[in-house]
């Protein structure tokens, strides 16, 4: 039932927008539960620990998938027990997007689902995709396509792109290996700062005595900012290890995308890639301005229902903000301003809304919706 509702929302909406679904944007996130994990009976489905993306692994949390269009309008939610991981959804996600008529689709998606095993299920029936690499992830293609000289060309204000093919024939991989100065330059000064600080961290080891010198030591090296930059010589000293500076460097304001369309140019591409901040603001969405949690719920189908609920809840969202071109938060603070008075006399109760704003006015005719009625209710004392 509930696949059926979904996609009878979607096409609804599709007519209602007149959209084109060409780019589908999938990501994943986690809301916990305000239960302590000792009291999840083992047998539960859902409610499981894992990855938690709000930071609080110590909860059960269930995994919510959303494939959102190019307009950031959210077409379908998924919900996966807690301890899921990202690259095992894809599969299902393909799936259940069959029969959808959703045409020529390139999926966009971000680091975590880039498996070869994925790729492929993306290009199956015609499909393609858009995704990020993992630029140390020490494949020999990745390696091949980050020592490759060549200049960058300028698109946009902080955005350069270069582009990579790496083999040949069927093997033939595309890459476009994108540039932020502007991201490169905040990254730096963070790294500078913290060797700094670690240069103060390691001056400070040679005034404790032995003991404390040893478990000080410990700490830097399991530190997880500080640890990475670090190589112990021979007799135990610790020094900044420079090469993995300079290898650090190398990084700096860039992000790696690996394609599967040669119709697309390499601008299209980059630009296509960097729409994955709609996703993510869809999720923030759902957790802040709808209140996805705190959830309470124990049984499965209220669990899915409630998801259910605040993806219905953030598509009404995305068709107001199209439909005014403002954003939600704006409408809902305008709207409020609309007031029900209750005037009250010896010959009766009368009810009335206050007067329209221009802005009011221009809201309720932008989404096709009539006004509340001036007067709501008049009732004469007998």
């Amino acid at each position: 039932m509930q696949s059926d509702l979904e996609r009878q929302v979607f096409h609804a909406v599709a007519d209602l927008l007149n959209l084109e679904v060409d780019l589908l944007y999938f990501d994943t996130t986690s809301s916990y539960f305000e239960v302590d994990p000792s009291e999840t009976p083992e047998e539960e489905s859902l409610r499981k620990q894992g990855f938690s993306k709000d930071k609080r692994p110590d909860l059960v949390q269930i995994v919510i998938g959303l494939a959102v269009t190019r307009e950031g309008v959210p077409i379908r939610a998924w919900v996966w027990p807690g301890n899921t991981m990202d690259m095992t959804v894809i599969k299902q996600v393909k799936h259940d997007l069959i029969g959808w008529k959703l045409g020529r689709v390139i999926n966009v998606m971000d680091r975590g689902f880039s498996s070869e095993e994925n790729l492929r299920t993306l290009q199956q029936a015609g499909g393609h995709y858009i995704v990020g690499e993992k630029m140390r992830s020490g494949k020999a293609s990745i390696e091949e396509a980050l020592s490759r000289r060549g200049r960058y060309q300028q698109v946009q204000e902080n955005l350069h792109i270069k582009e990579i093919t790496v083999g040949d024939g069927e093997a033939r991989q595309r890459y476009v290996l994108v540039y932020n100065p502007s991201e490169a330059k905040r990254q730096r000064k963070e790294r500078e700062k913290l060797l700094e600080s670690l240069k103060e961290e390691l001056e400070g080891l040679r005034q404790l005595p032995n003991e404390a010198h040893h478990k000080a030591t410990c700490r830097l090296r399991s530190h997880p900012s500080y640890g990475k930059y670090l190589r112990q010589l021979k007799d135990g000293t610790l020094r900044i290890d420079k090469q993995t500076v300079r290898d650090a460097e190398k990084y700096d304001g860039k992000y790696l995308i690996r394609t599967s369309d040669d119709t697309l140019s390499a601008e299209d591409v980059a630009l296509g890639y960097k729409q994955l901040v709609d996703i993510e603001q869809a999720f923030r969405t759902l957790k802040s301005t709808l209140e996805l949690r705190p959830m309470y719920h124990r049984l499965e189908d209220r669990i899915r229902a409630h998801v259910l609920l605040s993806w219905l809840a953030l598509l009404l969202v995305r068709i107001v903000e199209i439909r005014t071109h403002e954003s939600w938060p704006k409408v809902r603070d305008e709207c409020e301003r609309l007031m029900l008075g209750h005037f009250s006399s010896k010959n009766g109760d009368l009810y009335q809304r206050t007067e329209l704003t221009t802005k009011q006015a221009q809201l309720f005719a932008a989404l096709g919706l009539d006004p509340p009625p001036k007067i709501l209710g008049i009732h004469p004392r007998t």
